[in-house]
């Protein structure tokens, strides 16, 4: 477990989560991409299984998690980061850079340093391109959302 600022971060295997620890991401990921962005969507699309899942939390409040992937599971040539997602009144507090850092860290320890592709909302595009992640397609739609690709070498 590593402490950023007054986040508690950890990651697990999706069999390691705990019920208490995989509640409370599928409920942020719902709160925020469901509910927040109105978007109705599958988010249990059965990746999970695969994934290693990044958990920050402040107390007992999981603020921010992302799903991370060994290189070809979901793109090909590629590691991966995806579903990221901070809650909302732990935004503009450095919690979403705090998570990004940290998810490459581990993306590099665990699976060795190598390329990362993600699929950005595009309006996070710049959030994004600050960590290194630079525009790799086209704007895509996924479920009502604009996204692109992009890369960070």
């Amino acid at each position: 477990m590593i402490t950023s600022n007054t986040i508690q971060w950890q990651t697990k295997k999706f069999n390691e989560l705990n019920s208490v620890e995989l509640y409370d991401l599928l409920r942020l990921r719902s709160e925020v991409f469901v509910v927040e962005q109105n978007c109705v969507f599958l988010d249990l699309d059965n990746n999970d299984q695969k994934a290693l899942h990044t958990l920050g939390y402040i107390g007992n409040e999981l603020v921010a998690t992302t799903r991370l992937f060994e290189k070809d599971i979901m793109y090909d040539g590629y590691q991966s980061i995806g579903r990221v997602v901070t809650a909302q009144k732990h935004r503009r507090t450095g919690a979403g850079k705090d998570l990004m850092n940290y998810s490459i860290k581990e993306c590099e320890r665990l699976f060795s340093k190598g390329p990362i592709k993600i699929g950005a909302q595009l309006y996070l595009k710049k959030f994004y391109s600050d960590f290194g992640f630079e525009q790799s397609g086209e704007v895509y739609d996924e479920d009502g959302i604009d996204h692109i690709p992009m890369i960070r070498a």
